[in-house]
């Protein structure tokens, strides 16, 4: 055994990069997970900020899979995935600061998609609630969604940061 499998034990040894591609799925398919939870299972409608916030965590998932497949995944993984959760982050922060009424925010509100004729789109309009983004719908422990996708994002530039330096320091499996 060597000096750095006796320091580190691990099932599988992979590269950081691997690493963080497993971690970044995983982390994406919980919040992605969640967020459709809370709006098919929980009732909560989304507001167009929550639907922009969920778009790179989309993104991450098929990245994160294609970066497990390919042997190693190299510098190009972290970084990749620091900026997506970076823009991630700010846009989560601007959501909370929109709800916090702190930055003016979209006028928008989410439609249902429209079929039939036009008395069903006008009937199917007028029963959808108007979901404006500066009003919190759910909240733990004081924190909305929008400030959870924020931790998340910040976690998930964490994960990345740490991998980047550790590829840089030249740290393997």
């Amino acid at each position: 055994m060597t000096a750095d499998a006796a320091r580190s034990p691990r099932l599988l040894p992979l590269h950081p990069a691997a690493e963080l591609s497993l971690a970044i799925l995983v982390l994406s398919l919980a919040v992605i997970g969640g967020a459709l939870a809370f709006q098919y299972w929980g009732g909560l409608v989304p507001c167009e900020l929550c639907l922009a916030q969920r778009w790179p965590w989309y993104g991450a998932i098929p990245l994160a899979a294609l970066f497990l497949a390919r042997r190693p995944p190299g510098v190009i993984a972290p970084a990749l995935f620091a900026l997506i959760f970076l823009g991630s982050a700010g846009l989560a922060f601007y959501h909370a600061g929109v709800e916090q009424h702190v930055f003016a925010g979209p006028t928008a509100c989410t439609a249902p998609k429209l079929t039939g004729s036009i008395e069903e789109m006008t009937k199917a309009l007028m029963a959808t609630p108007n979901v404006l983004c500066d009003q919190v719908q759910w909240s733990l422990f004081g924190i909305s969604l929008a400030g959870w996708n924020l931790a998340a994002s910040l976690v998930a530039v964490a994960l990345s940061a740490r991998a980047w330096w550790r590829i840089a320091r030249g740290a393997r499996a």
